[in-house]
C-alpha cells in the first residue's frame, strides 16, 4: 500500500499533539506492506540537511505559504495534488482544517482517511474566517471521507450527533510512549530545579493551554517550596505569547523552550505535579505522558480530559482560579509521590495495528 500524510507540520522534533501523534505511528506502520510518504511543511523543517526519510517513513517537503487560517488547508491541498501524481492508494488527512481538501481528493480519485483531532473551531485564536474553514472542513470530513479515525469518544459523539455519522468511523485512541525513567538529573540541574519541587505544565503557548491563568494560580499559591516550570514555545511570536513570556519572567516562572527525548523525560520523572489547565483539547498526549511516568496530574474539566476518566481530585473548574489554586494546594500537600494509572488503551503498537487495519480493508488486502 502507498500511503501519503498529511495535515501534520512534520516530525521529527517538531512541536505538536498531531506531530508527536504521527511521529509515534508511522515508524510503526511504514514496512513491507505500508510505504508512508509524510508531506512536511517546509518551514517548519529544522534539520540541516533535511531528512528525506526517517525510521522507514519518507518525507516530501512543500513550502506553505504563511497565511493565518488558510496555511494547513493550502499545504494539504499540495499534498493531495501529490499524492494523486504518486498514484496513492490512500491519502490519510490528519485534523478538520486540513480536511477541508477532501472533496479534491474524492474529485481525484483518491480513497481517503480523516484522523478527526479535536474541534480545532473551539480554539480562541481563531477569528471568524478561520472557524468557517475548520468547521467546514470536519463536514466534508464527516460528509465525504471513506473513512474516519476518532482519537476519543468525544469526537465519535461528535460525528454521531452533529452529523449522524456511524458507519466508517474508528474509535483508535492517542497513544503514549514512556521511556525509561531517567536516573540523571543533568538537565534538572541546568535549569536550577530540584526533583520533587516543582509544577510542570508542557505544550504551545497559545490561549486555549491557559499557561497565564496557571501562573496567576502559582503567584497566588505563594509556595515558596515549589518553582513552576512551563516546557514549550509558540510556533510563531504572538502578542499572546510575547505576554507569556513577559508574565512568566516577571515572576520566576522557568520556560524551557521546546524539549523533546530524554530531557522531557527527566522533567515528567520529578515533577511533583503535572497541569494541564487547557479549555481545549482533543485527547491530550501531554497529559498522557505524565501519566505514564506515574506523576500526579491536573487537568481542567473539558470533556476530552474527562474521558481519560481520572479521579475527581484530579480535575478542576475550567477558568475558576479559585478552584485551580485549592486543587494544586491539595494535590501538592498529598505525601503519595506516584500514581499508578490505567493505560493499556493507549499503547502506539495496538494503535499502529488498528490504523493498518483501516487501511487494508480500505483498499481490500487480505
Amino acid at each position: 500500500m502507498n500511503i501519503v500524510v498529511t495535515g501534520l507540520r512534520g516530525f521529527p522534533n517538531i512541536q505538536g499533539g498531531i506531530e508527536t501523534h504521527c511521529e509515534e505511528l508511522y515508524p510503526r506502520l511504514a514496512g513491507e506492506e505500508c510505504h508512508v510518504t509524510v508531506v512536511r511543511r517546509k518551514n517548519f523543517v529544522k534539520e540541516n540537511p533535511p531528512y528525506t526519510n526517517y525510521k522507514g517513513v519518507e518525507f516530501k517537503d512543500i513550502n506553505a505559504p504563511r497565511i493565518t487560517g488558510l496555511e494547513a488547508a493550502l499545504h494539504t491541498m499540495y499534498a493531495v495534488w501529490f499524492a494523486y501524481r504518486s498514484k496513492a492508494d490512500i491519502v490519510h488527512i490528519h485534523a478538520i482544517g486540513p480536511a477541508i481538501t477532501v472533496p479534491f481528493a474524492r474529485l481525484l480519485g483518491l480513497k481517503v482517511v480523516v484522523t478527526h483531532h479535536g474541534p480545532d473551531y473551539d480554539r480562541e485564536k481563531w477569528g471568524f474566517f478561520a472557524k468557517s474553514i475548520l468547521k467546514l472542513g470536519e463536514y466534508f470530513a464527516a460528509k465525504q471521507a471513506h473513512q474516519i479515525i476518532a482519537i476519543s469518544t468525544v469526537i465519535t459523539d461528535l460525528l454521531k450527533k452533529k452529523y449522524k455519522r456511524t458507519k466508517g468511523v474508528h474509535l483508535i485512541y492517542n497513544g503514549v510512549t514512556t521511556l525509561p525513567k531517567p536516573s540523571s538529573t543533568n538537565y534538572l540541574q541546568q535549569l536550577g530545579i530540584k526533583p520533587n519541587k516543582y509544577i510542570l505544565a508542557v505544550g504551545r503557548f497559545v490561549e486555549e493551554k491557559r499557561f497565564d491563568k496557571l501562573i496567576e494560580a502559582y503567584i497566588k499559591l505563594n509556595n515558596p517550596d515549589y518553582q513552576l516550570v512551563i516546557a514549550g514555545d509558540a510556533d510563531y511570536d504572538s502578542s499572546y505569547s510575547t505576554y507569556l513570556k513577559n508574565f512568566a519572567y516577571e515572576n520566576d516562572v522557568i520556560l524551557t523552550g521546546i524539549v523533546k527525548g530524554e530531557k522531557l523525560a527527566e522533567l515528567y520523572a520529578h515533577a511533583a505535579l503535572f497541569v494541564l489547565p487547557s479549555s481545549h483539547e482533543g485527547l491530550p498526549i501531554t497529559l498522557l505522558e505524565a501519566m505514564s511516568y506515574n506523576r500526579k496530574v491536573l487537568a481542567s474539566d473539558i470533556p476530552a480530559n474527562l474521558a481519560v476518566h481520572l479521579e475527581e481530585d484530579f480535575y478542576f473548574k475550567l477558568n475558576d482560579l479559585k478552584d485551580l489554586i485549592h486543587k494544586i494546594d491539595k494535590l501538592l500537600q498529598q505525601q503519595k509521590q506516584e500514581i499508578t494509572y490505567e493505560l493499556s488503551s493507549y499503547r502506539w503498537n495496538a494503535i499502529a495495528e488498528q490504523t493498518h487495519k483501516v487501511y487494508k480493508e480500505m483498499v481490500g488486502y487480505e
